[in-house]
């Protein structure tokens, strides 16, 4: 499955956290049905539907025929990961922001439950992971040549089939500290 770079029409789907949490999860743990989801959500099968048919409508997901009947129907993702570039996409700051602003909320809940089951994870995973931050002086060039490394390690990272491997999120979080009064940098 490739990538996908929503217009403004689907990044305005995507801005709904349900929606952002659905996509997330049929990438991760593989097709479901509305009814599955619903549950998995805490959400009533009604709402389900109609957010499956909003991912559906932008091309994020699709019915998985392969699976269920008329009454019985499965989705799963249609790609495996979503990209934004505002600047290439003439997307303006109010959408794109609204989208981050979900997307952070969701990075932060993951974390959230991470950090909650880390004293119960088995000894050979209970050091692997970073909750690590850096602050460095950087120019823009400096910095988008950053985040292109720091991704292109994180993209020839292959899966492994290895009985031991276990999912293993990655966030990649860069940004320009807030507050700064660029006046005075």
């Amino acid at each position: 499955m490739a990538a996908i770079t929503p217009d403004i029409a689907g990044l305005r789907a995507l801005s709904h956290p349900v929606r952002l949490r659905m996509l997330g999860l049929l990438r991760t743990e593989g097709p479901a049905t509305a009814t599955t989801l619903a549950a998995r959500l805490d959400l009533n099968t009604g709402a389900t539907s109609y957010h499956l048919r909003q991912l559906a409508q932008h091309g994020f997901i699709v019915e998985d025929t392969d699976r269920g009947n008329a009454r019985d129907r499965w989705w799963r993702a249609a790609h495996s990961e979503t990209r934004t570039d505002a600047r290439g996409q003439g997307i303006d700051g109010e959408h794109m922001e609204a989208y981050l602003a979900t997307v952070a909320q969701l990075y932060a809940d993951r974390l959230r439950a991470a950090v909650a089951e880390m004293s119960f994870l088995p000894e050979e995973w209970a050091d692997v992971g970073s909750l690590s931050d850096w602050e460095l002086r950087l120019t823009p060039a400096q910095a988008e040549a950053l985040v292109q490394r720091l991704e292109a390690i994180i993209e020839e990272t292959t899966s492994s089939d290895d009985p031991e491997a276990a999912p293993f999120a990655v966030n990649l979080n860069a940004f320009v500290r807030p507050g700064l009064p660029w006046g005075e940098r």
